[in-house]
């Protein structure tokens, strides 16, 4: 008997999940009440900024086992009216094949320039800090004591999109 009960009710919860469920999918903005959409993403920007806008999230757990959760945007307007010239020492700073498997490498946990330069092959020291240095100047890494390099959580999404982007195949 008091099986049933709980049958019962575990029943009734059920279908309360289910109605709040269908409710809220029903709440979405038109073209996100589908998880087949492959846009949801892009509709879910438009229904939330009409005026256009770029946006970049990611929820990724690194190599090194750490979980990172990122999302910026930018009204399209500002990001064209933007002085595009002035991003040059971040993007120059992963123009270089080392730099990027520097990079690559810190987010695996390589984070001591000794072992950088042994897990790269990257040369000497000299030239490893050369990299390191260029690395640390634009942002996209941090030295929070001497020798010991890491990457700022802020700039690990943004460095993945940058990626994913460059990776598009071209139309």
């Amino acid at each position: 008997m008091a099986g049933d009960d709980i049958e019962a009710r575990v029943s009734a919860l059920e279908n309360m999940v289910a109605e709040l469920v269908a409710q809220r999918i029903s709440e979405l903005p038109a073209g996100m009440a589908s998880a087949a959409d492959p846009l949801w993403a892009l509709n879910g920007i438009e229904a939330r900024v009409p005026q256009g806008a770029v946006l970049y999230v990611g929820s990724v757990r690194t190599p090194s086992g750490k979980t990172l959760r990122w999302q910026y945007g930018e009204p399209a307007s500002d990001v064209f009216d933007r002085e595009w010239a002035d991003l040059a020492l971040q993007l120059t700073a992963l123009a270089s094949p080392v730099r990027l498997r520097i990079l690559q490498a810190v987010l695996r946990g390589v984070t001591t320039a000794t072992a950088l330069v042994e897990e790269l092959g990257a040369g000497t020291s000299g030239q490893a800090y050369h990299h390191l240095r260029e690395l640390t100047a634009a942002g996209w890494l941090v030295s929070p004591r001497r020798g010991v390099f890491e990457m700022p959580p802020a700039r690990v999404v943004p460095l993945l999109a940058i990626l994913v982007a460059a990776g598009t195949p071209a139309p």
